[in-house]
């Protein structure tokens, strides 16, 4: 079967169990329903062969097997997979979330940017009309106040008119399309800088709001709300451990358990899963809290600057203040991304809530009953308490051991199971328990194992590739480990890419929807060599060139033989040479060149009587006419 027609297949199954689903009052998304579609294939209670294409009857059975799971709306196992979707779908990196937020800018401006660039006003009708877009333009982008309010509009053209006049508005025209863009861009944060600076000035800045005040009480609320919902879903996650620890030390669970071990795993795995992601968002929270504070320091540092150089001065070069309007308009948009980012974490926290299970399952006067005479230890006094119990290297030989004092970066080294000790998991059933780096941590083909014992690590290295397929076996049947434990990669190369559970295996879904699972085959690695390591410690003396050096030597070796003599006479003592010389001044001429002419007279001669004579002989009289060449 081919690529197109297995998406085919997959994408009609998927729109058929949504149907079902909305039949019945369920409307979910196409990602949940192509997640569960993979689990179900994945698990082999179900006896799917993914060697083969899937017939009729499969296509049928894995339909109904996914709308009973999606049905199931009291199963932790379905509210953790949704809270995995969920938060795929909504957390975006605060890098790629300003990124998009630029875009979102860029492409809302960009007709109107068009309009002004494209404009070949000529009129003075035009050109009003041309100013009045570039105030528009400049009130869109710095998004200080409200752009329908005419104090912020007057305000915003008096700010523009003092840095741009319309008069330059033809200058401005006869720049190229590219030189506009740039200079509508410098425009709109001086003019943005000089508003925030009327603000703060108290002369102006009507419509804007306070920021950093208001960071100033969100971010530490944020904070705190975090770590008090982290608090407690770490506090649920203990009291879990501690009670399938109990129940995994009486092989059986009583009959009088209330709730079955297995719901308890499943309860287990929402809240780890809970816990994972508010680390993930408090984490965000810090890293912004931290940029707040260095903006909004940079920002009073550039308001005091601007303030002594316009106060203390009647007429402020515009290259002095300029600079400065520009970079207090650059810190407020950092505060605005920060604060967009804030808002996109904080909204995460209630998004998650509807998905936990581990609250529901027990109630807390049952929770304490069963827990009655059980110490409940932190994952912090586990590892306290096995901080003693290290591996010993000459006991394991075969295996390759780090430790804190023996590697650099130790905390940084990427565990496998996200941290969880993978022998526990397999020996218990599904159990997880927080591994201790600092026992030792397991180096086995490029993957790093940490461990709740020491036992647990011997028994692991000595068959780590068997433990491992046990994992994986185990995360096929409870589909919510595979994001937990980050096992995307085990399940990356299953099948060949032609047959059609290949494609379940891989959730190809619609264009433009992020994929649950992020497979990475290849990825792109540079390094570069640092140029000058060491400090400059430049010799002048050196020479390349051997020959030179022999040159110098030999130079060296025969002044050592020579001697340097001086005397002096009574006429030359203390007294000094004089010299002088003259160059007397010689004037001297020549010609050789003499100019010289003639000229001879123009002969001029009439004769007369040749005609009109009375006889018949002809009388000629010569007259000579020259004149002589002096008169």
């Amino acid at each position: 079967m081919s690529s197109t027609q297995a998406e085919s297949v997959i994408r009609n199954i998927i729109r058929e169990i949504a149907q079902t689903c909305l039949s019945r009052g369920q409307t979910l998304s196409e990602t949940l329903i192509a997640f569960m579609v993979k689990a179900v294939v994945l698990d082999p209670r179900n006896h799917f062969n993914v060697d083969r294409t899937l017939t009729k009857q499969d296509v049928q059975k894995l339909i109904e097997l996914c709308v009973d799971r999606l049905m199931d709306q009291a199963s932790p196992t379905l509210n953790t997979i949704k809270m995995q979707v969920y938060f795929d779908m909504n957390y975006t990196s605060p890098r790629e979330f300003v990124e998009m937020q630029q875009k979102v800018l860029q492409s809302r401006l960009q007709s109107l940017s068009r309009e002004i660039t494209d404009c070949r006003a000529q009129t003075r009708e035009d050109l009003q009309g041309l100013y009045s877009k570039i105030v528009s333009y400049v009130m869109q982008r710095s998004n200080l106040g409200p752009a329908t309010d005419i104090t912020t509009v007057r305000e915003t053209t008096a700010a523009l008119q003092s840095v741009f006049p319309q008069s330059q508005l033809a200058t401005f025209m006869s720049l190229v399309k590219q030189d506009k863009e740039k200079q509508l861009t410098q425009l709109s944060l001086i003019v943005s800088g000089i508003r925030l600076f009327n603000k703060d000035s108290k002369k102006g800045g009507e419509g804007i709001q306070n920021l950093p005040a208001i960071l100033s009480e969100a971010v530490p609320a944020a904070v705190s709300d975090t770590e008090r919902e982290l608090a407690g879903a770490q506090r649920l996650a203990w009291q879990y451990t501690a009670l399938l620890e109990k129940i995994s030390e009486q092989d059986t669970g009583q009959p009088e358990d209330p709730v079955q071990p297995d719901l308890l795993k499943q309860a287990l795995y929402n809240t780890r899963q809970h816990e994972a992601f508010l680390k993930f968002i408090l984490a965000d929270v810090i890293l912004c809290a931290k940029e707040v504070s260095r903006l909004q320091t940079d920002l009073m540092t550039r308001m005091t600057l601007l303030r002594d150089a316009v106060h203390s001065n009647t007429a402020v070069p515009t290259s002095h203040v300029f600079p400065h309007f520009s970079a207090v308009s650059s810190l407020w948009v950092g505060l605005e991304a920060e604060m967009l980012i804030l808002t996109m974490l904080t909204n995460l926290l209630p998004g998650l809530r509807p998905f936990l299970s581990a609250p529901s399952l027990l109630s807390p006067e049952q929770m304490e009953l069963l827990l009655h005479g059980l110490q409940v230890p932190t994952d912090t006094h586990r590892s306290t308490a096995t901080t003693e119990e290290r591996v010993v290297v000459s006991e394991m030989r075969s295996c390759e051991w780090c430790f804190p004092e023996s590697t650099t970066n130790f905390e940084n080294v990427p565990l496998q199971y996200k941290g969880f000790c993978g022998f526990t998991l397999v020996k218990k059933n599904g159990l997880l328990l927080p591994g201790n780096p600092s026992i030792g941590v397991l180096k086995h083909k490029e993957k790093f194992y940490a461990f709740s014992s020491r036992s647990a690590a011997y028994e692991f290295a000595c068959r780590a590739d068997e433990y491992s397929a046990a994992v994986v076996e185990m995360a096929k049947r409870r589909p919510e480990l595979i994001q937990l434990l980050q096992l995307h990669q085990e399940f990356a190369s299953v099948t060949p890419y032609s047959e059609v559970p290949c494609v379940l295996l891989m959730s190809q879904m619609q264009s433009g929807q992020k994929l649950l699972v992020k497979v990475i085959s290849k990825s792109d690695a540079s390094i570069q060599t640092e140029i000058h390591p060491l400090e400059t410690n430049i010799v002048t003396s050196h020479e390349w060139n051997e020959w030179e050096l022999r040159r110098k030597a030999i130079k060296l070796a025969n002044l050592r033989n020579k001697v340097t003599r001086s005397m002096q006479t009574d006429l030359s003592h203390m007294r000094r040479h004089n010299s002088t010389q003259t160059f007397l001044p010689k004037d001297a001429s020549s010609q050789t060149k003499r100019d010289g002419e003639s000229n001879v007279p123009k002969p001029q001669v009439y004769l007369c009587g040749l005609r009109g004579g009375t006889s018949a002989a002809t009388n000629m009289t010569k007259v000579d006419l020259t004149r002589a060449v002096d008169e």
